[in-house]
């Protein structure tokens, strides 16, 4: 099939690597333009544009997709399907018209739950028991469209961002395959979203991972594990920033203040909540590297009735989940 790939970050990688190794023909890659990364603020190419150079294929890095004259670029092509995943702009009507098949959207949620830009962090930071991949029709609103195809699967009990990622991409790049097989074949099937059961989460904010010990225990260790491994969960320790990689819950109550340091041993430390204990299994103090708990104490003591603290200005983890979706942004 003749396809327009739509994609930016690795997480559309193994998308465009299954349609060009399945045969489909690939007439150009669609992504962001390059931005400026790192501290040398080096300009650096998309994930997907440089797989797209590995390939020979056409790159275009419109700034913004609705331009008319690009418009024109993608109708010129004559496409027959328009695969999208992780793009980042909302396509307009005048593109989503334009092949023969429509416009499909690889989505890493069970939709109608979680629209938006975030649906695997917030999978995990709210514990759900599972996620999975959706293939959809594109709308013109957010994560709107028809159901084409969807894939669940069970979340592992230390599931992190970073872990269901991965799974969820390589997922996708399995499904897109069979739905355009179902499209060309003429047996696809389009099953409306139930638009009462959806929710809709925004983009993940740096300041989220300022963990408020006020919250209960479970929630934190889902929160330092919806952030792995970016852009991860943080306390301040003597002034120094603290990233949290992995904690444990413990099932006691504590005396003492919130974010306060309630038991220390050799290899423990744990840390006093709104509601149970969490014990902390790998950190990272600013300007190091990752620990596991033993050999931090090791080379930083930590004494009882140290109060971790949190940096000015943070905002709660589920600001940008739960709001109904009106329209597209």
């Amino acid at each position: 099939m003749r396809i327009i790939f739509m994609g930016t970050p690795d997480f559309s990688v193994p998308a465009l690597e299954a349609l060009k190794e399945a045969g489909h023909e690939i007439l150009a890659v669609v992504t962001q333009p390059d931005k400026p990364k790192g501290r040398g603020k080096e300009v650096q190419m998309t994930p997907v544009k440089e797989k797209a150079m590995e390939y020979n294929i056409p790159v275009y890095q419109p700034v913004k997709a609705r331009d008319p004259e690009f418009v024109k670029i993608l109708t010129d092509l004559a496409p027959e399907l328009i695969v999208v995943i992780a793009f980042g702009q909302i396509l307009p009507k005048t593109i989503l018209d334009i092949p023969k098949y429509g416009c499909v959207n690889i989505h890493a949620s069970l939709l109608p739950k979680y629209r938006g830009a975030s649906p695997i962090q917030y999978a995990v930071i709210n514990g759900e028991k599972e996620s999975g991949v959706t293939i959809m029709m594109m709308a013109e609103t957010l994560d709107t469209g028809d159901m084409l195809d969807q894939e669940a699967v069970v979340l592992d009990e230390k599931e992190t961002f970073g872990s269901l990622h991965d799974k969820l991409s390589s997922l996708g790049s399995r499904l897109i395959l069979k739905t355009i097989t179902k499209l060309g074949e003429g047996t696809a099937v389009r099953t409306p979203q139930d638009d009462s059961r959806t929710c809709y989460v925004g983009m993940i904010k740096k300041s989220m991972g300022d963990i408020d010990w006020s919250m209960d225990a479970v929630s934190i260790e889902r929160l330092i594990r919806g952030l792995n491994p970016w852009p991860s969960a943080y306390s301040v320790w003597n002034g120094k920033v603290m990233k949290l990689w992995e904690a444990k819950v413990v099932d006691k109550e504590y005396e003492g203040a919130y974010g306060q340091v309630v038991e220390v041993d050799r290899d423990s430390l744990v840390i006093k909540t709104g509601k149970g204990g969490l014990s902390i299994r790998k950190l990272q103090l600013q300007g190091k590297k990752c620990m596991d708990i033993d050999a931090f104490l090791r080379g930083y003591p930590v004494a009882e009735g140290t109060v971790l603290e949190r940096l000015a200005g943070a905002s709660s983890c589920t600001e940008n989940v739960g709001r109904k979706e009106e329209r597209g942004v």
